[in-house]
Parts: structure tokens; C-alpha cells; sequence
């Protein structure tokens, strides 16, 4: 079973985009140069890394401040998978003082780059080339490699290791924020899903039930289109934290489409990525302890 309810509903999701909108996925270090500058940024190191895991290597990239222990930070990108605009995000997040892991979540099927270069969701063969790597993934997967990359952070020298770890997610990876946070409560600290598919479902295994066994802060940012489409999703996310009580920051962001996070594409919101990114630095600055 995938992490969405099923992969027509994605399908007919991610449709909603058009090609234009996703033609901007190759934009390498220009990424990078457009995104806004941290004053006082740390300097950082990052390096293309492997993580034996137990169903084989993932390809990864891991970036930090070139001095001293940070809390980690575990980033699932997307279904269009590990590249250059997620190395950006990662190196941004490092350079405000986190070791950041940023994963290619498929890399059971082949390593990154997982999408083609200008991804054309309407084009017949690359949507079901991205949806049948997106069905390899399963909760089960998720848990497992969840547990390995975690474990991988606490063996770096620049990770922190007694302080927890923060972990975020886009679209289809929202699921396995929830499922890293329930799996191992103890080490992760704040979670945070944008635009995050299939977290409330009425499947036995919907992420949302899950949240009884976290004890991470989380936020969780909405597109406003997702949010027209299944306006009780943030209903029911309110109720459950509340239930637990753990910290949750739940909100529809006002004129996004779904995916307005990650840069490389003309979907994204630079306003509200930028409010999003600022929430996400307030999360972890007060969870990650």
C-alpha cells in the first residue's frame, strides 16, 4: 500500500499542475543563489553520502556547519525525489545551525535523480514512471529507513546527539514524518509537513492515528487547494494533537497550490514558502533540545 490513499488520487492531484508549473526542476545552484540570504549564515560542508540500510544503499546528501554538534535533521523530499533544490533547502537549514540529511527515498529502485529533468506530470510514461516508484514506498519502508537514517545522524561527529531530531516532509512524504515521529519518539523532536499527502485516510494504518505514540511538536502547513478538496483534514489533525496533547501549528496557507514549497517550481509561493520556512526555524528552535 502506498503512503497516499492511492496513486489515482494522486494522480488526479498532482494533474491539477501544469507542465509550465513544473518546468522549473533543473535550476542546479541558481536554486541556491535565488533563495534569501541568512545573515551571520553559518559556514557549512556538505557531501553526497551512501547509508547501508537494511534493504540495501540510499544515496543521500548530508550538509552542516563546518564547526561544532548540531541537532539533526532528517528532510523526505517529494515524489520528483533527492535533487539540486532539496541540497539547496538542506544547506539553507544547515547554515542556521542543524546537520541536515536529505534523502533519496527510492533508492531501493535506482539512485537519485529519480525524475526526469523538466518532469511533465501530463506526459503518460513519466507519471506512471513517478507513481510506481512512489508505490515501492509503504509504512513499513518508511519505519525502516526512518530507523536507519536516524541512526546514522547520531554517528555523526557535527550531530548533537543529546538533543532530538527534526524530521519534514513534502506531498508524499508528509506520511513519514508521522510514521519516523511514532516509530521513535525518544529521539524525534518536531515534525513538519507541507502540502502533505494522504495524513488523514480512512485506512487502519492512516498516519493520523499515529499520533498518540509521538511525543514531537509539529507543524503542519496546508495548500489552500488541498485544503478545498478535504477541508476536514485539518479538523481531525486539531482534534488528534489536541487529544494527545502535543504542540501542533495547523494552518491553510492562503492562495498556495500544492507544492508551493520546494523552489524549483513555478507553483512555488515565495511569500508563503518564506512564511512557512520562518515557522519551521520557530519549531525547531524550540523543540530540538
Amino acid at each position: 500500500m502506498c503512503e497516499l490513499d492511492d496513486l489515482d488520487e494522486f494522480a488526479r492531484r498532482s494533474r491539477d499542475l501544469t507542465r509550465r508549473q513544473f518546468g522549473a526542476m533543473a535550476l542546479g545552484a541558481g536554486i541556491m543563489a535565488a533563495l534569501p540570504k541568512l545573515a551571520n549564515a553559518a559556514q557549512t560542508h556538505g557531501a553526497d553520502v551512501e547509508i547501508k540500510i537494511p534493504d540495501g544503499v540510499c544515496d543521500a546528501y548530508f550538509v552542516h556547519p563546518t564547526a561544532g554538534k548540531y541537532p539533526g535533521v532528517l528532510i523526505w523530499p517529494d515524489i520528483f525525489g533527492l535533487r539540486p533544490a532539496f541540497k539547496a533547502m538542506a544547506t539553507r537549514l544547515a547554515e542556521s545551525g542543524y546537520s541536515v540529511l536529505v534523502v533519496n527515498p527510492f533508492y531501493r529502485t535506482h539512485k537519485a535523480p529519480t525524475a526526469p529533468e523538466h518532469p511533465d506530470f501530463d506526459d503518460p510514461a513519466t507519471r506512471q514512471t513517478l507513481l510506481s516508484l512512489m508505490g515501492t514506498l509503504t509504512p513499513e519502508t518508511a519505519v525502516t529507513d526512518a530507523r536507519a537514517f536516524v541512526s546514522y545522524l547520531d554517528r555523526q561527529p557535527s550531530v548533537d546527539g543529546k538533543r532530538k531530531i527534526g524530521t519534514t516532509g513534502y506531498c508524499m512524504s508528509g506520511p513519514f514524518v508521522f510514521r519516523a515521529a511514532a516509530d521513535l519518539p525518544d529521539r524525534i523532536g518536531a515534525g513538519a509537513t507541507f502540502h502533505g499527502g494522504g495524513l488523514v485516510t480512512d485506512k487502519p494504518d492512516s498516519p493520523h492515528l499515529l499520533i498518540p505514540r509521538m511525543k514531537a511538536h509539529f507543524l503542519i502547513a496546508i495548500a489552500e487547494n488541498d485544503d478545498k478538496r478535504e477541508p476536514q483534514v485539518k479538523v481531525v489533525l486539531r482534534d488528534e494533537f489536541a487529544k494527545a496533547r502535543l504542540p501542533a501549528e495547523i494552518e491553510v496557507y492562503a492562495g498556495t497550490l500544492h507544492g508551493w514549497c520546494p523552489p524549483d517550481g513555478q507553483v512555488y509561493n515565495h511569500d508563503q514558502a518564506e512564511k512557512a520556512w520562518s515557522r519551521l526555524l520557530a519549531l525547531f528552535g524550540t523543540s530540538l533540545r
